[in-house]
């Protein structure tokens, strides 16, 4: 008889590795959590309702980890140790080898998870940033010296936005440069940002996976050992030991009807073995009969120097059907901005575009599209 039931696992921004304990016993099969965001009581509560804690649960689940849930209740992938033991080990043999772990995003998020993990399984003890005020500079460039002098060789992880703000500043600059390798996941790395990294000595990985795949699964663009991927009807699906056994709150899901594997909600190309990710099928806009992949005009509005986020989405239109706006983040004019994109079709071109201090944001990384769309 099974007598394990899911318990909720706060996770504190400013003291994520109190949880170092109960990841341990999660690993070794003793307990089954659901991470939640301590400081964040509605999304908590969201979580406790909708993954249902209390109740029983199949104990080869170590972790239910929510997805970002920007279209509605979020959902929760089922991980088991192998799958969380594999992509950790999986990332440290793609990396060179084993190091030190610095923590700069949430940790009830996967990707902030998956530093954790990855430091229990190298027997190190992370280094976490307190985040309750947000990601600052100095903090990060003193962890990340603090991190350096142990001689060992160290990593982090951070979302795009991190990576450009750090970058912005000769102190975040040298701190990036002390890193074997950074970690950028969570959203599209423009080519502006790869290039300036690159040309700093800064060694970054663009990463590429979900909660579903226990964080990222794709390295620039190619799978890690043990990951497989695959394009079917144009959509992008995901294979081997780092994918989680189902939804906890949707059991019969489509995404996980092709047994071991994970249908993504993405559009890819595979080329040579090397995964391209096009953009969301769900995020499509169809402008007037013609389709565009926000994605893409996102890319080139990010290739433009001057801006460092953007997050286009359609509004409903009684000519067109949906009208394709835009907001951006960044030095430069909305006017700049349009210049920037002679190369692209007429039609391709935002109708409306709102410079913003910041973009809001559901999960690291990722714009919040709906939120977005209620500006215009």
């Amino acid at each position: 008889m099974n007598n394990r039931v899911l318990q909720a696992l706060p996770v504190d921004l400013a003291d994520p590795t109190a949880i170092l304990s109960d990841l341990e016993d999660a690993i070794s099969g003793k307990k089954t959590f659901l991470p939640v965001p301590a400081q964040d009581k509605a999304r908590a509560q969201l979580l406790r309702d909708s993954q249902r804690t209390g109740h029983p649960i199949d104990p080869r689940i170590a972790l239910v980890m929510a997805t970002s849930g920007s279209t509605g209740t979020p959902k929760g992938a089922q991980l088991t140790p192998l799958n969380l033991v594999s992509s950790a080990d999986a990332t440290h043999q793609f990396l060179g080898g084993e190091g030190q772990w610095l923590l700069a995003m949430p940790a009830h998020h996967i990707a902030g998870m998956q530093v954790l993990i990855r430091s229990l399984i190298a027997g190190v003890e992370p280094l976490a940033l307190d985040l309750r005020t947000g990601f600052h500079i100095p903090d990060f460039a003193r962890a990340a010296r603090e991190l350096k002098s142990t001689g060992d060789r160290v990593y982090t992880s951070l979302t795009p936005m991190q990576l450009l703000k750090t970058m912005d500043t000769l102190e975040g600059i040298e701190a990036l440069t002390l890193f074997d390798a950074i970690l950028v996941g969570g959203a599209p790395l423009s080519r502006q940002a790869r290039a300036s990294a690159h040309k700093l000595g800064i060694t970054i990985v663009a990463t590429y996976g979900s909660s579903e795949t226990s964080g990222g699964c794709i390295y620039d663009g190619r799978p890690l050992p043990g990951a497989k991927v695959r394009i079917n009807d144009g959509r992008i699906e995901l294979g081997g030991p780092m994918i989680a056994q189902g939804y906890r709150n949707a059991i019969d899901h489509p995404d996980f009807a092709n047994e071991g594997w994970f249908t993504t909600s993405d559009a890819g190309e595979l080329t040579e073995g090397i995964l391209t990710v096009t953009g969301r099928v769900d995020a499509i806009i169809d402008s007037g009969g013609l389709k565009l992949h926000p994605e893409v005009l996102e890319r080139a509005i990010t290739d433009i120097d001057g801006v460092d986020a953007a997050c286009v989405v359609g509004i409903p239109d009684p000519r067109l059907g949906q009208a394709i706006v835009a907001a951006y983040e960044g030095s430069i004019t909305p006017a700049q901005v349009i210049e920037g994109l002679d190369d692209l079709p007429r039609w391709q071109l935002p109708k409306r575009l709102k410079h913003l201090e910041s973009l809001p944001t559901i999960g690291p990384g990722k714009a919040d599209r709906r939120a977005i769309q209620q500006l215009f």
